[in-house]
């Protein structure tokens, strides 16, 4: 860290925001490929699969609705299946509340849309070590980490087609699973990550070998946290809150008067 990195805390974390990010993009990019090469498996065209991505940008709910068009199931089966899957996203926007509770609807809105795993994890890291909101650090963690290379790749391997026929062969089903794994090492600070860590992967792995993947990762992202909850916070564990300042927009800390 340089002399103006310890004076500018913003910056520190920034600097640490963007290096983190590099991996994400690299696991968006391959994650991507591979969704699109099933979505062209299944019978969507490049303009599709790539609406998808633009509209829907929900990595797992994509690959699930993919399945589920192979299986004939109704466009309501597939909207209510997919929104059970993504009911985690519930919780990352709770988490992320407090920090912007005081920002437009319509820009809360926009966040909302760009949420995903890898953008939470890495804007949420980033926001409690500077104890406040940055919009520059979530639209980095949302867009040029996970948006741009996930879009770009799934055009990718939509126009590939059929030219990489079995995309496990070459290791890439194990793209998602690692990124996420790697992504919950970071958020666990303390007992309480720990628990709903270790429980929500348990269950989901329970619950998805004994009956429906996507019923696993429902289970595991409701029951994981229920449980860290409860779990009562260890005498070493360490919190920032966010500081919520109901001011003006001039005080916006995301205004280029403070950070640029």
């Amino acid at each position: 860290m340089t002399v103006a990195e310890a004076s500018d805390p913003v910056r520190a974390s920034r600097r640490r925001l963007v290096l983190d990010g590099m991996g994400i993009i690299a696991t968006a990019g391959g994650f991507g490929l591979v969704y699109g090469l099933a979505a062209r498996a299944a019978g969507f065209s490049p303009i599709e699969a790539g609406g998808m991505s633009v509209i829907v940008f929900a990595g797992a709910a994509q690959f699930a609705a993919v399945g589920y068009v192979l299986g004939g199931f109704s466009w309501l089966g597939v909207v209510l299946l997919t929104a059970f899957l993504n009911a985690r996203h519930l919780l990352y926007a709770a988490a992320l509340a407090p920090y912007l509770a005081d920002r437009p609807r319509p820009l809360r809105a926009l966040m909302a849309h760009l949420l995903t795993d890898e953008a939470f994890a890495l804007s949420i890291a980033h926001f409690r070590r500077i104890g406040r909101a940055d919009l520059w650090g979530y639209w980095w963690a949302a867009i040029v980490t996970t948006f741009i290379p996930w879009n770009i790749a799934t055009l990718a391997g939509a126009t590939l087609g059929g030219q990489i026929p079995d995309p496990s062969r070459y290791g890439l089903d194990v793209i998602f699973p690692a990124a996420m794994a790697g992504l919950a090492v970071g958020l666990v600070t303390g007992r309480r990550e720990l628990v709903a860590a270790l429980a929500g992967a348990i269950v989901g792995v329970a619950v998805g070998l004994a009956s429906d993947p996507a019923a696993g990762i429902l289970a595991g992202g409701l029951i994981g946290p229920l449980l860290g909850l409860l779990t009562p916070a260890g005498r070493g564990d360490h919190r920032q809150e966010a500081q919520i300042v109901f001011t003006p927009t001039l005080d916006d800390p995301s205004r280029e008067h403070e950070h640029p």
